[in-house]
């Protein structure tokens, strides 16, 4: 089977950020740069599923040239391809960057053969749009579900679940179809020395897609108060027992 895996070069958000003068960016220049936490685990899934079912994985991204890195990083652990849509770094909304993946994937499938799946991180941790793997699938006219946490593929169908209220959902979707994944279906592996070292000779396809009219226009960005906090010594040893049960029992813990 093809898998198809796309991710976003996103910054760390573990990292202290600031915001550009003006507000409407985050200014990056002292950030490192990773995938957010769905998206590791869809380029997990990618590599299981081929290691189950034999065949071929890529990861594709939209970005700068500095975002092959993050292809890099997939194919470390275990991606056979990676392919770079590649921009001046200007940001693009939801709307543009699911039109440039879906025109990729035809792209690619017209040269290689068709993926049976298209695989997203149910969303990316900086904007939090939940709406790339939608749109692309809608464009692609191939079924989608999303906020995927199981997921198997066999008899050339994929059988999805998803958590609900006391239980699981449970979709069964013909191939090829597209699923976003969420944190959790699985454990993301490790790069290992021997991958990263075979990843620096793997060759990145670099496309060039044209950005249309944006529709979706932001504005600014506002950081959120800083949260205080604040710490009281009760005591040492022993003789703090009393005042930490005292306190214990003032928040209603015991």
């Amino acid at each position: 089977m093809r898998v198809l895996v796309c991710v976003k070069r996103v910054p760390d958000t573990g990292a202290r950020f600031e915001l550009t003068p003006d507000g409407r960016d985050i200014d990056t220049r002292n950030l490192e740069f990773t995938i957010s936490p769905h998206e590791e685990c869809a380029v997990e899934e990618a590599i299981r599923l081929v290691e189950q079912h034999g065949g071929e994985s890529a990861v594709l991204t939209l970005g700068p040239e500095a975002a092959a890195e993050q292809l890099r990083e997939a194919l470390a652990k275990g991606i056979d391809k990676g392919v770079l849509l590649e921009t001046d770094g200007s940001e693009w909304d939801p709307a543009a960057t699911a039109q440039a993946i879906a025109q990729a994937v035809r792209e690619l499938e017209s040269a290689d053969g068709p993926f049976d799946l298209v695989l997203f991180g149910n969303e990316s941790a900086d904007a939090g749009y939940y709406q790339v793997g939608v749109r692309v699938a809608d464009a692609l006219d191939r079924p989608c579900v999303a906020g995927v946490k199981g997921l198997k593929v066999e008899n050339g169908k994929a059988q999805a679940r998803r958590e609900a209220s006391g239980g699981w959902e449970i979709y069964e979707l013909p191939l090829p179809c597209v699923v976003t994944v969420k944190e959790g279906i699985n454990v993301p592996r490790h790069p290992s020395l021997r991958g990263i070292m075979t990843a620096k000779k793997k060759e990145i396809r670099r496309l060039t897609p044209e950005k249309p009219a944006m529709q979706l226009v932001k504005k600014g960005l506002r950081k959120p108060p800083e949260r205080g906090g604040e710490c009281e010594i009760l005591g040492e040893g022993v003789a703090a027992v009393p005042k930490a049960v005292e306190k214990l029992k003032e928040i209603g813990v015991i």
